[in-house]
């Protein structure tokens, strides 16, 4: 009998495009989010990952688990839920057993000198990075302990289909140029930027779902390289939207006064520090071990910008 692919946090940016994806490859699929989410072809069902005895349920039977939860872009928020969160997939996933990966950003690196990848020391340099680094502590002690089966999954910021309402460069960027209006980058233009493409990084997740030598480790997603900096990306998509296009740097000082107004940039300031500096995300473990070229910025960007225009 053919086992679900289970998704908790349906819905979301990756989870969207990884569900098209899994449809493609006649994959048996169930969406767990706490409304319930509708698709043709999928299995709904409506959990909460703070309750324990919902999210075991909603795992029960899997052939493998997709942790995909975005919670409320608030530090009190990851302060009080990521650990329960946590602690519930593990638990379930252990009671289940069944196999489990972890969608993640890298927060928790800090601010790196050179490229990020699986090895680069884990060093956060705010809230947000230090919970992530705490989570993701206790979700890799569960897997070396023999308690789950699991790997991480990490993505540099990320771009693409289903990403426009959650990616800052759809935001400030991309949106604005195709509607004609103001186009803006955050701290520093002049510094590289890796931008993980949103099919990339569902693609990843899906092979390394279905690959047993994989386990119980970290892997960076598929992401092109080198990485552009904020002007080439601005240049880029014009060229491609066939318009030139003049671009705006918002400097903190701006921010910190639009945080006054927009409770989301408040909550973004301390991350500032991701397009002040070099930001240069590196996934050869991964491109080497499945072989895989992610998709360049380019061909990218054309399919977003296709998107977009189309309203798909």
């Amino acid at each position: 009998m053919q086992k679900p692919f289970t998704i908790i946090g349906a819905g979301g940016s990756i989870a969207n495009n990884l569900v098209e994806i899994l449809i493609k490859n006649r994959e048996m699929v169930r969406l767990v989010s706490r409304k319930g989410i509708m698709v043709p072809g999928c299995e709904t069902v409506a959990a909460d990952a703070l309750n324990s005895v919902s999210l075991q349920n909603a795992v029960k039977g899997s052939q493998v688990v997709y942790i995909l939860i975005g919670l409320e872009y608030k530090t009190k928020v990851w302060e009080a839920q990521w650990p329960v969160v946590m602690q519930n997939i593990i638990s379930s996933c252990e009671a289940e057993q069944v196999p489990v990966i972890f969608f993640d950003n890298v927060y928790m690196y800090g601010i790196v000198n050179g490229k990020m990848t699986e090895s680069t020391p884990i060093n956060p340099c705010s809230k947000k990075g230090k919970i992530r680094a705490s989570i993701a502590q206790s979700f890799l002690e569960a897997c070396e302990s023999g308690r789950i089966k699991g790997l991480i999954a990490r993505s540099a910021d990320f771009y693409g289909p289903h990403s426009e309402k959650m990616s800052f460069f759809h935001a400030m960027t991309l949106d604005p140029m195709l509607k004609g209006k103001a186009v803006r980058w955050m701290m520093n233009d002049k510094v590289p930027h890796s931008m993980t493409f949103t099919i990339d990084a569902a693609h990843g997740i899906y092979l390394l779902s279905k690959d047993s030598t994989v386990w119980n480790r970290v892997w960076h997603l598929p992401t092109s390289a080198p990485a552009l900096t904020g002007q080439q990306l601005i240049r880029l998509a014009a060229e491609i939207n066939g318009k030139t296009v003049k671009h705006q740097v918002v400097g903190k000082g701006m921010l910190k006064i639009l945080g006054w107004f927009i409770p989301a940039i408040a909550e973004s300031i301390e991350m500032l520090y991701q397009v002040e500096f070099p930001y240069e995300f590196d996934s050869s473990d991964f491109n080497k071990h499945f072989n895989y070229t992610p998709v360049s910025y380019e061909d990218g960007l054309k399919i977003s910008i296709r998107r977009q225009k189309s309203g798909n």
